[in-house]
């Protein structure tokens, strides 16, 4: 690309000397700090010269993180789930003792859902539970934007339950190993991807089934436009964008395609404020796509001599003005847009 097209002079490096080799699984900003969970159940808090090394699943390995704006919570091989905010401060929020949790989504209001086997917790922000069990094992947990109803994936179907309800989970049933689950922003679609490299979906008002083929790997990572039009994935040599702006959603219309490489596309995180999707690789490039032009920018770009490990985690903060990314080998950046 050429000089105009490229962002990496805006881009600072992270080095992670103490954990080098070690995926960084989650990516984000809590408030204005950015924060890193990895592999082998440390923190960083990455503020530029104030860096802290926090280890919140000692002799444990993190295995699913999320962000609720103000925390960063991890799920561990160890049972436990923590949360821990921007001054570094840890809280144990539950220890499930010899399971993993290995499943978690949160609110903006301090709820939170997480999955051990086939158990699912839902856990209030003055620390109420409610639980429920499945009956296969649970694989991806996401809340509707609105109300208080959680999605469940697991074997031949996903299942909404209410948690403040008795009434049991109602079934969404498509036949397969259903994995991450997500719902659309203005909570009309719900799609999750498949053991099959598919995606499958529903239109929550009437159960329309859609279905979304042709990826040549799995889709591990889901992003949704602002405005709930678009929702980005992975799993190809390209990032996937579905349309979802019609009342029938992406059914009977074909995808978009952005960032097209000959690297298969392993993490994407929307802009939270414009059509603009980072797109990261296998091969360790990011790309910004902007949909309305379909234009391209250079976030990072990897030389053969350099490491080459797939991008695992993406995130932007609140305004949009900087994006925080990892690596499976422990490599970690910032890229600060220019005003």
């Amino acid at each position: 690309m050429s000089p105009q097209n490229s962002l990496t002079q805006h881009v600072t490096a992270l080095p992670l000397p103490a954990h080098a080799g070690q995926e960084v699984v989650a990516a984000g900003f809590l408030g204005r700090v950015p924060g890193l969970a990895l592999g082998n159940g440390h923190i960083v808090l990455a503020e530029m010269g104030e860096e802290r090394d926090i280890d919140a699943h000692p002799d444990a390995a993190i295995l699913t993180a999320t962000f609720d704006g103000t925390r960063l919570l991890t799920g561990g091989d160890d049972g436990r789930l923590v949360a821990t905010d921007a001054q570094g401060v840890m809280r144990e929020l539950a220890h499930e003792k010899g399971k993993w949790i290995d499943a978690l989504t949160s609110r903006a209001d301090g709820t939170l859902a997480y999955a051990a086997g086939r158990q699912v917790f839902v856990r209030e922000p003055k620390g109420s539970v409610k639980t429920i069990t499945m009956a296969q094992t649970v694989r991806g947990l996401a809340f509707a934007p609105k109300g208080h109803r959680l999605a469940i994936s697991q074997y031949n179907s996903v299942d909404l339950w209410f948690p403040n309800s008795s009434a049991a989970p109602d079934p969404l049933v498509w036949k397969g190993v259903h994995i991450d689950v997500t719902f659309s922003p203005d909570g009309r679609f719900i799609v999750s991807s498949m053991q099959d490299n598919n995606l499958h979906g529903w239109r929550i008002d009437d159960r329309k089934d859609m279905r979304m083929s042709g990826y040549p790997a799995k889709t591990r990572s889901f992003a949704w436009s602002q405005d709930g039009h678009w929702l980005a994935t992975s799993g190809a040599d390209a990032c996937i964008v579905w349309p979802f702006a019609a009342k029938d959603g992406p059914m009977g219309k074909p995808p978009r395609e952005c960032g097209v490489r000959p690297a298969r596309v392993s993490r994407v995180a929307f802009h939270p404020r414009a059509l603009v999707v980072a797109v990261g690789y296998e091969d360790g490039w990011i790309l910004l796509c902007r949909l309305t032009d379909a234009a391209e920018l250079l976030v990072r770009a990897q030389k053969a001599e350099d490491s080459q490990a797939a991008i695992t985690a993406l995130g932007w903060d609140k305004e949009g003005k900087r994006m925080l990314f990892g690596t499976q080998d422990g490599a970690a950046g910032i890229l600060d847009l220019p005003a």
